[in-house]
């Protein structure tokens, strides 16, 4: 049995959802202990719960220590088999991080997984869904991955309410991907959002993140979305996008909209000033996948995250690969392969 050190790394629950897949697509037996020793409120959360169940539908795997708070959890896969169905995560859990988890396992599975997932779309410490598909997806589907992704409607902490529609088909043979270039042209796009609040909130959002992409010389397209809500969930952010690079924002109680835009320019500015080619939210997500894959594997990123230590920490830990990471100026550059 493969064991996992919880604390390793950043020591959050990006350890579970990557051993969870990577034992259900390996067969091979995990045990993590030590979960989330280090954090404010230890152990195994609602969302991780959620994760893992998805993945036992998926593969017919069996656990022991799935609870609330558990510090430890086993987990024994079966078969892959895909899944029709529904996720409620229940309030504003992250519909992103448990795609993190379901994805990489159901590309391996035998049939085809449907599944409609209710919770947060667009949530404090996760990957806003905007960024899941125009950047990520984007990613993926060059190595062979096939996966198309449906928002239906927002969720916001804390009432969540949000709802995702996935369908994946089996990828049992993903290829490597090589992205060295930094994208130098393009129009950089996004999308300004909000529920139950006042339409200009969304729209003061977007003019202040063009303001500044503007004065640095970039061309923009942002749309705004604005729902009623209708008490449903509030809230509001944005993310912008320009090939594999991002930035996004999330409002909050007593945060102008002006800020809110001007962060995620700036986020994304980080970026694109870089001649790294993905962003680092992007990289560290990427590494499951590029272990998985046949063929050599390069990206270039501009640091070198806790997040990305910790995946290549436990995607090592199921299979017989080597990340070799070199300096080139400014950069990092990860190879495989």
């Amino acid at each position: 049995m493969i064991e996992i050190d919880g604390t390793y790394g950043e020591g959050g629950g990006q350890i579970i959802r990557t051993a969870i897949a990577l034992a259900a697509i390996t067969g091979k037996d995990v045990e993590i202990k030590n979960i989330r020793a280090n954090r404010p409120n230890p152990g195994l959360s609602a969302q991780h719960l959620h994760a893992v169940k998805a993945v036992e539908k998926l593969s017919g795997g069996k656990t022991a220590g799935l609870e609330l708070r558990s510090p430890r959890l086993k987990f024994l896969p079966g078969v892959q088999k895909g899944f029709e169905g529904e996720i409620d995560i229940g309030t504003a859990g992250s519909i992103t991080l448990l795609l993190q988890c379901l994805i990489p396992v159901a590309l391996f599975a035998d049939e085809p997984t449907r599944v409609s997932i209710k919770g947060g779309t667009d949530v404090k410490w996760s990957p806003p869904i905007d960024f899941y598909s125009e950047v990520f997806l984007k990613a993926i589907h060059e190595m062979g991955c096939d996966v198309h992704l449906n928002m239906k409607r927002r969720g916001y902490y804390p009432k969540g309410g949000g709802l995702v529609e996935v369908r994946i088909a089996p990828s049992r043979h993903l290829k490597g991907i090589v992205l060295l270039k930094s994208e130098k042209e393009g129009i950089i796009k996004g999308v300004s959002h909000s529920c139950g609040l006042p339409a200009h909130v969304a729209e003061r959002q977007a003019k202040a993140a063009e303001r500044i992409l503007n004065e640095n010389g970039y061309d923009t397209e942002i749309k705004t979305e604005i729902e009623d809500g209708d008490k449903r969930t509030t809230g509001c952010g944005i993310t912008l996008w320009r090939g594999y690079k991002s930035g996004s924002a999330l409002g909050e109680r007593g945060k102008r909209a002006e800020l809110v835009g001007e962060e995620a320019a700036r986020n994304i500015l980080t970026e694109l000033e870089s001649v790294s080619s993905v962003d680092i939210h992007l990289a560290d997500q990427l590494i499951p996948y590029i272990a998985l894959a046949s063929g050599k594997s390069e990206l270039k990123v501009r640091e070198i995250t806790k997040h990305l230590e910790t995946n290549m920490y436990v995607t090592k830990k199921f299979l017989d690969i080597e990340f070799k990471i070199g300096k080139e100026g400014d950069v990092f550059v990860i190879r495989k392969g």
